[in-house]
Formats: C-alpha cells, structure tokens, sequence
C-alpha cells in the first residue's frame, strides 16, 4: 500500500534517526545486557563465597568446641586469608586468637586479635578483641599498653570484664585507690550471677582500705 506524504516524511525521519544513531543505541542496550550479567555473575560469585566463608567458620567453631586445635587454625586461616572482609573474618580472628592463646602461642594470638580489632564491623566482636589482647599485654607485662586498650568505653556486657582487668592492670602497678575503684565498678557491672564476682571481690578484699 502506498504511503501518503506525511507517513512518507516520518519514515525518512525515522531512517535518519536510526542512521544517526542506531550504532549509539545498539551500545547502549549492549553495555547494558553485559553490565547485568556482570552484577548476576557477582552475586553469584559473592554467595559462593560467603557460603564457603560460613562452611569454614562452622569448621573452626566444631573443632574449637572438641579442643581439635589444628582443624580451628587452618578453617581460620582460610578464612582470614580468603574472606578477610567477610561477616566472618574478624569473629574467625577472635577464635584463631583465642585457640592460639590456649595452645601457648601469645604471639599468634596478639597477632589475631590486632587483626580482629582492625577487622571487625561488629562493635562486640571489637570489644572482645579489645579485652583479649588488653589480656595479653598484660602477661607480657606491657602495663601502659594494656591500659591503653581499656581506656575507651565498653558496652555494658563487657564493662564489667573491662573493670576488673584494669583493676588488676592498676593494681600491679601499685596504684591502690584506682585499682580499688576499678574493683568496685567491675562488682557493680558484673551481676549477682556472674562466676567472677567472688573473685572480684577477693582481690578488692586483698587490696585492703
């Protein structure tokens, strides 16, 4: 059927506009289609890793809980090598450090809890981390540095820890009426059900005053 002067106008247009553009067009959808298979590929890829990541936390946590110390240090490793800036990196840090310091290997642990304080998007598992190695710098016998760990806020759940470690922290220092304050914090944080409130409460007793 014979096109009219008008539709006849509209199709030259339409043939100039495609002439003009139609390669710009066909990039445009073509870098558009392969930009969400990148991003499907990426989910992907993600989810298998934080599979993997989950799997080796798990790993760690069971041998952890069945004293297989070797098993926990090698699923934390990987995952502190491979999936360092996953959910479970720092809290698998935390672990690696506490495995380590059992087996008596201090400088491992500092080593994991640096990383895990460095690491960590949970507040808590940064704390834990805090107190861990504020611990260990104390059986070094670095004292300043120890305290330094301690010195920002803790979360209630924690401050009671906090305060009894600096309590000892100042008391070997021979910094009595500190100490004796710090004691008497960690007795207020702790709760009557706490384990460590006798404890506490023998070395406040010890301090005299």
């Amino acid at each position: 059927m014979a096109l009219d002067l008008e539709e006849q106008e509209q199709v030259d247009e339409a043939k100039a506009w495609w002439k003009q553009n139609g390669n710009k067009l066909i990039w445009g959808v073509t870098i558009f289609l392969l930009a969400a298979a990148g991003w499907r590929g990426w989910e992907t890829w993600s989810r298998t890793q934080a599979a993997e990541a989950s799997m080796l936390f798990d790993s760690a946590v069971q041998a952890a809980s069945v004293n297989d110390l070797k098993t926990a240090k090698a699923a934390s490793a990987q995952i502190m090598e491979k999936h360092a800036g996953s959910a479970y990196g720092a809290p698998a840090a935390w672990l690696a450090g506490r495995v380590n310091t059992e087996s008596g290997d201090v400088k491992s642990a500092r080593a994991q809890y640096e990383f895990a304080l460095e690491h960590a998007s949970d507040e808590g598992v940064r704390q834990m981390a805090r107190l861990r190695l504020a611990a260990l710098r104390f059986e070094e016998n670095d004292l300043p540095g120890a305290l330094k760990l301690l010195a920002d806020p803790f979360d209630p759940a924690f401050q009671g820890l906090a305060e009894q470690l600096k309590g000892d922290l100042l008391a070997a220092q021979n910094k009595l009426p500190e100490a004796r304050a710090a004691y008497k914090l960690a007795l207020e944080k702790l709760g009557d059900k706490s384990s460590l409130k006798p404890l506490v409460e023998i070395r406040l007793d010890g301090l005299g005053g």
